[in-house]
């Protein structure tokens, strides 16, 4: 694939823009995919530069987060290992099955998810009781959640940051810390797949993560800077932006 200086420039700030919104509030594949698309790419070569552009951003954030202490590795050690075998399980299984039936069901499951954001009284800036066992939560739920963003994807920020809020008691901002370094574990595990399957268009998709650095960065400082003030209103955003398309994308051509 060849670029031209506008293109790489478009892919540049496109990578920059999404990087700053998925820090903070996940979806930024509502950015970038339709912009790989538009530069000729199959879906599948646009999904695989996807996963590797989505990479360097989530990377940024997560050492941001590890930086100022608001996660810590060694103790997120089986959350991660669950993501990961979750998310390979999923990019292994999505190759032989189909994937209709979430894309009708997803939109409905965003919209509610966008309500709990909006009044839940339980999102603050303080971490509250944990409702599951970390053992229990690293098991079932971010294996499970791992699963579903190797098998189909969208929203897979917002299912992270619901759960830890919900389940262990997060407040937002260390919610969201955590989100990043999952949503980074379960975007390599995919990543790996579609390396060895040769789908990914490299020098697009390293344009785009130079400016997933910068953003990713500058996202996860607004989350500690901002913290709830500023994300909560941004991820109901996020995901009722991405329930629109997902119903675009099943009904917009009947239409």
């Amino acid at each position: 694939m060849e670029l031209d200086f506008t293109l790489i420039v478009l892919l540049f700030l496109t990578g920059l823009g999404a990087g700053t919104v998925d820090a903070m509030a996940g979806g930024g594949g509502l950015i970038t995919l339709p912009v790989l698309l538009a530069t000729g790419m199959n879906p599948i070569e646009a999904l695989a530069t996807n996963k590797l552009q989505g990479s360097f951003g989530t990377l940024a954030a997560s050492h941001y987060f590890v930086r100022k202490k608001l996660v810590s590795l060694y103790e997120m050690r089986w959350m991660i290992a669950s993501t990961f075998t979750g998310a390979v399980m999923g990019t292994v299984l999505v190759q032989r099955l189909d994937a209709s039936l979430l894309a009708r069901v997803m939109p409905g499951l965003l919209v509610l998810i966008a309500l709990y954001f909006m009044f839940s009284r339980s999102i603050s800036d303080q971490d509250r009781e944990r409702h599951i066992s970390a053992g229990l939560f690293a098991g079932t739920v971010t294996s499970s959640i791992g699963f579903y963003d190797g098998f189909f994807g969208p929203g897979t920020g917002t299912f992270f940051t619901l759960a830890f809020v919900a389940l262990a008691g997060f407040s937002l901002a260390r919610a969201t810390a955590h989100t990043k370094i999952l949503n980074f574990t379960s975007n390599i595990a995919s990543l790996l797949f579609f390396a060895v399957g040769g789908h990914i268009v490299w020098l697009a998709g390293l344009v785009m993560a130079a400016g997933q650095l910068l953003g990713g960065l500058l996202g996860a400082k607004l989350v500690v800077s901002k913290g709830t003030r500023l994300v909560r209103p941004l991820i109901v955003l996020v995901t009722l932006t991405m329930s629109a398309r997902l119903l675009w994308e099943q009904f917009g051509t009947v239409w």
